[in-house]
């Protein structure tokens, strides 16, 4: 038996950081929340119960969490940042799907949220 997809999914990552274009963003410093979705092959890991042959969650966090540090003025480049790291760190990820959202967002609106979604693939 062969599953036609498989992913390894990390939602509603949270995180404190200083992503943002104004002055107050970058010193304050906001609340976050990332979803993950990483396609991969873990049918060894599955048969054999292992974690050789598929991604630690554990791991995959720390990467997340130290591309979240790095200040950035865009979102668009901070998922850039994490889907690229999670690419080189990880071969056997052959796809990140990543969003990431801003909480209350300071631009005079009643918002929750706001936030980028994309995905990204191996060449």
């Amino acid at each position: 038996m062969k599953a036609e997809a498989m992913y390894i999914r990390l939602d509603g990552l949270k995180f404190y950081a200083r992503h943002g274009v104004f002055p107050q963003e970058t010193r304050v410093g906001a609340e976050f929340t990332v979803d993950l979705c990483l396609r991969t092959d873990f049918s060894q890991a599955a048969e054999a119960d292992a974690l050789e042959g598929t991604v630690s969650y554990a791991e995959v966090f720390e990467r997340v969490k130290a591309e979240m540090e790095i200040p950035s003025r865009l979102l668009e480049h901070v998922v850039y940042r994490i889907a690229r790291r999670l690419l080189d760190d990880f071969p056997n990820v052959m796809e990140v799907t990543i969003g990431l959202y801003k909480q209350n967002p300071p631009m005079g609106a009643d918002c929750r949220r706001v936030g980028v979604e994309a995905r990204y693939a191996r060449n």
